[in-house]
């Protein structure tokens, strides 16, 4: 790949003439003098989204109450339709997904319920370099179930603090270990872990498992019943560019759909009687068994919007075109700005199979400040201690040419010394 690419500016240009999705760039809201390369952490606005809410807000104006069974799209049933909007994104059937509540919510619904600890299997698996909340959530689930998260959480280590190793995680898969939760891209390096490997070892040995997949579906292609998971949660606000505190998504394989939620609520009940107002729980014969409370029908509507993009586009070819930006971007990072004064890393895999949709750029001194720098720049990134700046170029609505800009703002950066102006006495 590092052969086919040229670091001059007509090369980027030619890149962008030749790009599939190019025309996906007008399709959304795109920040005035600004390069956004956050899609990773809040994706940018789709006209259809725009389109969507504004479709829901005026069904809340026009027809208040009767909008739960009378709007375009009945609010009663948006969750699931929702879910089964985005199933083939993931490999799934359509009852096995839902859009509900929030990635952390979602996370302590399903652990409550698939968490079984007895005799001598008290162990959730997990890794020391998941997003913290998921620790947080998984801490509370072994304390729930009246175990010591200082014994029973085991986190699989990391030798450098960037990556994990698959045949690690496997040996810590122990007769001791009753649940196995992993994300499926390290938020910070943006390794993409082997899910279907991992699924294998972990159901040889009897042990569920599931995966935090926040940070890949929208980008890369899933194949969650192929690969016989058991469950997987992510949110809607990063690459699906549901907008902010957008509902998040669960998928349960439909051979749990016996198994009774953990943690209950009036929305999980079969929607043929769910206005029965029963006191007995009726669980849905879907993934709609995991809903708590009412949907956010406001906040879902954005996902609608992004979602039908996402769906023109293709999921196949978002992927190939993530995955040549971001080998376009490291090939630059190494042709330029790896030497003296630059010394910038990276922080990422690079086989393009092991990474997911954003590269880390490392550097030992003064990566915060020259952080800032870019930001006043023009361009948006995000920062995660101790010194990396993660560069996520969309595949939708990112050009070459402006992964060849924050490459050379970088540059110039540290030629012009302009990251001094941040360093604090």
């Amino acid at each position: 790949m590092k052969d086919n690419f040229e670091t001059n500016e007509d090369f980027a240009i030619k890149l962008d003439k030749e790009n599939p999705l190019s025309n996906f760039r007008s399709k959304f809201y795109i920040p005035e003098n600004k390069i956004y390369v956050d899609g990773n952490s809040l994706g940018l606005m789709t006209k259809e989204s725009e389109k969507s809410l504004l479709r829901v807000i005026n069904e809340w104006k026009s027809m208040a109450i009767n909008g739960w069974l009378e709007a375009e799209k009945p609010w009663f049933f948006f969750s699931e339709e929702l879910g089964a909007l985005i199933a083939p994104m993931v490999g799934a059937k359509p009852e096995e997904v839902v859009a509900t509540g929030t990635t952390t919510i979602n996370l302590h619904a399903l652990v409550c319920s698939f968490y079984n600890p007895k005799e001598n299997r008290t162990k959730i698996l997990a890794d020391v370099l998941n997003f913290p909340t998921d620790i947080y959530a998984l801490k509370s689930q072994v304390l729930l179930k009246g175990y010591d998260p200082a014994k029973d959480l085991v986190l699989t280590p990391s030798k450098d603090g960037r990556f994990l190793e698959e045949k690690e995680i496997v040996e810590l898969m122990t007769d001791a270990v009753a649940l196995i939760v992993l994300p499926s891209v390290l938020y910070r390096s943006s390794q993409l872990l082997d899910i279907p490997y991992l699924t294998s070892e972990a159901h040889k040995r009897g042990i569920m498992i599931g995966f935090d997949c926040s940070h890949s579906v929208g980008v890369i292609p899933h194949e969650f019943n192929k690969w016989d998971v058991d469950f997987a949660f992510w949110c809607g606000y990063k690459w699906l560019n549901g907008g902010p505190g957008a509902p998040a998504f669960l998928y349960v394989n439909k051979k749990h759909f016996n198994t009774y939620p953990g943690l209950t609520g009036w929305f999980g009940n079969n929607k043929e009687t769910q206005f029965n107002m029963s006191i007995e729980f009726e669980p849905a014969n879907s993934a709609g068994r995991w809903q708590i409370s009412s949907p956010g029908i406001i906040g879902a509507a954005g996902i609608e919007g992004a979602l039908n993009v996402i769906l023109e586009a293709g999921i196949e070819t978002i992927r190939k075109n993530s995955l040549l930006m971001t080998s376009y971007l490291i090939y630059l990072i190494d042709e330029l700005l790896t030497n003296e004064p630059y010394n910038f890393t990276i922080g990422s895999q690079r086989e393009q199979n092991r990474r997911g949709g954003h590269i880390a750029i490392e550097r030992k001194e003064y990566a915060f400040e020259v952080c800032e720098a870019l930001k006043v720049s023009g361009v948006v990134p995000d920062f995660r201690l101790p010194n990396i700046i993660r560069i996520a170029p969309s595949p939708l609505y990112n050009t070459y040419h402006e992964i060849w800009q924050v490459v050379n703002k970088l540059k110039n950066i540290i030629d012009e010394k302009q990251f001094k102006k941040f360093i604090k006495s």
